[in-house]
């Protein structure tokens, strides 16, 4: 079954548009540490410390209590690719003042958490830290939320920890197909990692305004780009971009589409149908990159390879409907999570 929202655009949303590409000088300013020091976090950071791969590793993460009567159940959020367990923000305080208890962990090569020199990066790996910080925290059972690329690795979560998964909620996830079956091209970690070498706040800026917005700006977007790009220019500018490099190449070569079909928790797909993001588009042969990324199709097949998934669509939306419109996606959120 599925329900869609009524597309919305205010006025203000209108007023703050910008150009594309166009960046205001305070957006380069701020420079943050290699585990995203300087920046501030909407709710206190805490840090996970534990062992794998035989090194050290810190995982960040915010543990956010409830602000009404606690309902008794967790949300895990986890945040996607250019993302943070803080662009949460928004849907951490909504739920907290509906009673539930919010994790939001940062994963192992991401925001505040240890860029390792080298570590073989799988979705079972960052789920199996997941669920050994969640075992810390003494949760046995969750409300898993993925967004994105948070999207693949909670599908991921909920295969190997079924009876720890109460329920999957997939915001704009990717990997609804896989890219490289339908013709997208592989680029080896060093491609990758050059590519990374040169991301700046402008091209941040271009990319999220077409992608996750549907080509508009609020001015409360611009955060995020500060956020990305000044861990990116900081002091772990190589480190942060040599894991960003090892992760795409994760993302790229571990689909969870043949996995969808394997689900046994209950299973909503949350998507903003405008978004268009395809891992590898970018440099795809345009024959290839015309059939990658059309969100208004892939949200509506994967729903019918997902056992008793349920559709909500966010209509003309992006790739981050919990940032573009936070109140609209609350709102489904808290009413799929009660009902269901």
């Amino acid at each position: 079954m599925g329900f869609r929202f009524k597309p919305k655009q205010s006025l203000a949303v209108i007023l703050a548009s910008v150009a594309l590409g166009a960046v205001a000088p305070a957006l380069a300013a701020n420079v943050y540490g290699e585990q995203l020091e300087g920046f501030n976090y909407p709710y206190p950071l805490q840090h996970f410390n534990f062992s794998s791969q035989q090194q050290a590793l810190s995982m960040g993460y915010m543990d956010v209590k409830p602000t009404q009567q606690a309902n008794g159940e967790t949300v895990v959020l986890m945040h996607g690719k250019n993302f943070c367990g803080a662009t949460w923000d928004d849907t951490i305080k909504a739920l907290s003042q509906k009673g539930y208890r919010v994790i939001a962990p940062d994963q192992i090569g991401f925001c505040s958490s240890t860029k390792p020199a080298n570590y073989q990066y799988t979705f079972q790996q960052l789920a199996q830290n997941t669920h050994q910080l969640l075992q810390q925290l003494g949760i046995d059972n969750a409300i898993m939320v993925g967004h994105s690329t948070g999207g693949m690795l909670a599908t991921r979560y909920a295969l190997m920890y079924p009876r720890q998964t109460q329920k999957l909620v997939l915001v704009n996830p990717i990997g609804l197909e896989d890219w490289k079956a339908k013709g997208a091209p592989w680029r080896s970690v060093d491609q990758w990692y050059q590519r990374e070498l040169k991301l700046d706040a402008a091209g941040i800026k271009k990319y999220e305004q077409q992608t996750y917005y549907s080509g508009q700006w609020k001015p409360e977007y611009d955060k995020w780009v500060d956020m990305l790009a000044g861990l990116n220019s900081g002091p772990g500018h190589k480190k942060v971009a040599w894991n960003s490099a090892l992760i795409y190449d994760m993302i790229f070569t571990q689909p969870v589409y043949y996995e969808f079909k394997d689900l046994r928790v209950p299973t909503t797909l949350m998507i903003g149908t405008a978004d268009t993001t395809a891992i590898g588009s970018d440099i795809a042969p345009p024959e290839v990159k015309a059939k990658l990324g059309h969100y208004n199709v892939l949200g509506k097949q994967v729903a019918q390879l997902i056992p008793g998934a349920r559709l909500i669509e966010f209509p003309g939306m992006g790739h981050a409907p919990q940032m573009e419109e936070p109140q609209t996606f609350n709102q489904a959120l808290i009413t799929d999570l009660v009902g269901h």
